[in-house]
């Protein structure tokens, strides 16, 4: 019985959750009422607060739905990246094509998240629990770029996480370019500075002596 019900909590929670990003996309964040996305999710009021305690506290969790498996499609990237040839080092730009092929730019969480962004800025504890997150997804990209360069044959020139900030910056930035711009040339520019700030950032691992045989 208590599986079952942990089921059943579970996907209420995910429905509600869906719920929440057509409401945030279609109202704006700031409009937005629990009423209006229980009735989306077509739940009670008692369904959202046994799931989340505020509409803050929801977009949290649509953040970390949302980090979490952006993360695990990069690991999964840089994993096949790393299982290819080893004689034949993998190209800073491949590098780049791959993690790009994951990580999805989409306008309605492109909408949702600037508007909590901007949101959370004119309150101290939410900024503060924002910038936590994004510290926590800058460590885990440093642990992903690892995996990455090593199948490029380089290394993080410095601190890793100057590059996972860089990086970061860029997806943000170039993100709502290619959301405005119907060109291709915004995704192709979005490509072109992930590898090129990579390529800044590292450099080729040293070589290894060869082993003389006795």
């Amino acid at each position: 019985m208590q599986q079952r019900v942990t089921k059943r909590r579970s996907e209420t929670r995910q429905r509600v959750l869906d719920a929440a990003l057509d409401v945030f996309a279609d109202q704006g964040f700031g409009r937005a009422t629990v009423e209006q996305i229980c009735d989306r999710a077509g739940f009670t009021r008692g369904a959202f607060y046994s799931n989340f305690a505020s509409l803050d506290d929801l977009f949290f969790a649509m953040w970390e739905r949302n980090s979490d498996a952006m993360l695990t499609e990069l690991r999964a990237a840089a994993a096949d990246a790393l299982s290819g040839d080893e004689t034949v080092p993998i190209s800073v730009s491949a590098i780049a094509e791959r993690a790009l092929a994951v990580v999805p730019v989409d306008g309605r969480w492109y909408r949702v998240n600037a508007e909590f962004t901007a949101h959370a800025l004119r309150h101290p504890p939410l900024e503060r629990a924002l910038a936590a997150r994004e510290n926590a997804i800058a460590d885990a990209i440093v642990e992903i770029l690892g995996t990455a360069l090593a199948a490029a044959g380089r290394r993080v020139v410095g601190d890793p996480r100057v590059l996972a900030r860089a990086l970061v910056a860029v997806h943000d930035g170039t993100s709502v370019q290619c959301l405005v711009d119907a060109d291709t040339s915004a995704w192709r520019l979005r490509r072109d500075l992930v590898a090129r700030v990579v390529d800044s950032y590292t450099e080729p691992l040293p070589e290894q002596p060869e082993e003389t045989v006795q």
